[in-house]
């Protein structure tokens, strides 16, 4: 590692002055303020261990930072490296199988597809399949429409219904049962 070395740079007097606004503004974010301290305790010719000292960070840490300034200058300090994600990206194909699938009525008796039901099917997390949902703007949970019935007496049955709320008959009790909106039965198409 370049510690091992003595480490030999120059701070110039504009790169003081960016280091100094950086460490000198409430405002930064701490990595940024802790990155330039180093870059300026090594330009004011402190040691390692001293800089390790006055920052508390590590000798890996002072190390990465000095030898990021010698390569990219103070704009080194202001921004992190990109790391490769621990897990590779979805391939479009399985993308495409669950957004297919989500169009389809589920293979068990259910009236639309959940976000358990459809990993389970497709082998993969739940969060996995509601970002698929979410950036194809899907959500099979929600119903947009209402459904009629297909009875021939619903007409007559309705006003039956509605006809007891608007004037219900003296001296009586109209009790009335409803399905209620939270709890969908199977699909009655």
């Amino acid at each position: 590692m370049l510690c091992d070395k003595t480490i030999s740079f120059t701070v110039t007097a504009d790169d003081r002055r960016r280091l100094d606004a950086i460490v000198a503004d409430g405002s930064a974010p701490q990595k940024h303020v802790w990155r330039a301290s180093i870059v300026l305790l090594s330009g004011n010719g402190h040691g390692t261990t001293a800089i390790m000292a006055a920052t508390g960070k590590s000798k890996t840490c002072v190390c990465r930072w000095q030898e990021r300034f010698m390569q990219e200058g103070v704009t080194g300090l202001l921004r992190d490296k990109t790391r490769p994600s621990r897990k590779p990206p979805l391939d479009k194909a399985r993308i495409d199988e669950v957004v297919a699938l989500t169009l389809k009525p589920p293979p068990h008796k259910a009236s639309h597809w959940t976000v358990r039901a459809m990993a389970k099917v497709v082998g993969l997390s739940t969060s996995t399949v509601h970002d698929i949902w979410k950036s194809h703007g899907l959500s099979p949970y929600r119903w947009r429409q209402s459904k009629l019935s297909n009875d021939p007496a619903f007409a007559a049955k309705l006003r039956d219904v509605v006809g007891l709320y608007v004037t219900p008959p003296a001296h009586a009790v109209v009790l009335s049962v409803d399905e209620k909106s939270q709890i969908r039965a199977l699909d009655r198409t």
